[in-house]
């Protein structure tokens, strides 16, 4: 990469934050979420399953009545706040909700379960000491991280939430900062292409992704952006989408110009107005060029991540107008 483009460096005149320090010093944790919740049959999805996704979550099944339960609570907490940011604890009481334990054929409590990828992993019952209870922890979400790395992580976490929030000067030096201690840290180099997107420069965003080796693109994070710029550098070449609009009024059939229009969307930002213009495709020929508007739509849940808000929401929709 030449001398002139430097994607890694902080803007001119900015400073960087002491929360982009890589050192001795103790990084603060991102977002300062508690890691401990209780749950409902109803909340299970969510806080379990859809969590999972994102890293590991500890399911706590409990009752009021059980004596064990009382001597794991406190040590089990303890581990879990301690194992800063690994894993989460979800725990649920079996008297107020039985539904979800009778499905998973939890017999005797305490019991913990380990939830991966929105998925039941591992798990324990009876009342463990902390030792063997880290060593649990250790096993369902790997070993504890050096210092640098829980800093890298925090502020990688920081910069993905400032992008998400529209910050993208903040985001792009929280990414640069990780990049000058890491220039091969993919999670960081994606976080710095997805800048470079939000900005317009496609080919420059292209030139930190082709950086990126082939395990790193194996993280979800990692591949949206990859796809985030296959559709920006295919939206390039759609058309004028006021043209598009004419089309659809005078032919609401025109489903190769609603498709173009979604699209056009999408890369715009209008995330639920581009499903709503595949589904009005699906919903009159669901067929349609080998199934184009069900594929175009599962290509923006790989941009959009699939614990976006907009995926989910299209998900369901999805998965009502499949089955009905």
């Amino acid at each position: 990469m030449s001398d002139d483009y430097n994607p890694y460096a902080p803007a001119p005149g900015g400073q960087m934050s002491g929360t982009v320090t890589f050192g001795d010093r103790p990084q603060a944790a991102a977002g300062g979420a508690d890691p401990i919740k209780d749950t409902t049959t109803a909340g299970f999805t969510a806080d379990v399953i859809q969590a999972s996704r994102e890293g590991t979550v500890l399911v706590d099944f409990w009752a009021p009545w059980c004596g064990p339960c009382k001597q794991l609570t406190p040590v089990l907490e303890k581990a879990v706040r301690e194992s800063n940011g690994r894993v989460r604890l979800v725990k649920l009481n079996i008297d107020d909700h039985p539904a979800i334990p009778g499905q998973m054929g939890i017999q005797s409590i305490p019991a913990v379960v380990a939830f991966s990828g929105g998925k039941p992993v591992d798990g324990f019952m009876g009342a463990l000491p902390e030792s063997q209870i880290r060593e649990f922890i250790d096993r369902v979400a790997g070993p504890a991280k050096s210092g640098a790395e829980e800093q890298i992580a925090a502020v990688l976490a920081q910069s993905r939430e400032a992008l998400a929030a529209g910050d993208v000067e903040t985001a792009a030096q929280g990414f640069s900062a990780i990049l000058q201690a890491d220039n091969t840290h993919a999670g960081a180099l994606a976080g710095m292409a997805a800048c470079l997107l939000e900005a317009g420069e496609l080919d420059k965003a292209g030139e930190v992704l082709a950086q990126i080796g082939e395990d790193g693109r194996k993280d979800p994070e990692v591949a949206s952006v990859f796809k985030r710029l296959e559709m920006a550098r295919e939206v390039a070449s759609l058309g004028d989408p006021v043209a598009l609009e004419a089309r659809l009024a005078s032919n609401p059939g025109d489903h190769e110009a609603r498709l173009q229009f979604a699209k056009i969307l999408n890369a715009r930002g209008y995330r639920e107005a581009a499903a709503d213009e595949l589904f009005a495709i699906m919903r009159k020929d669901r067929g349609w060029q080998d199934d184009a508007a069900r594929k175009a739509l599962l290509g923006f849940f790989e941009a959009w991540g699939p614990t976006d808000p907009a995926t989910l929401s299209a998900r369901r929709q999805l998965s009502s107008l499949l089955f009905s």
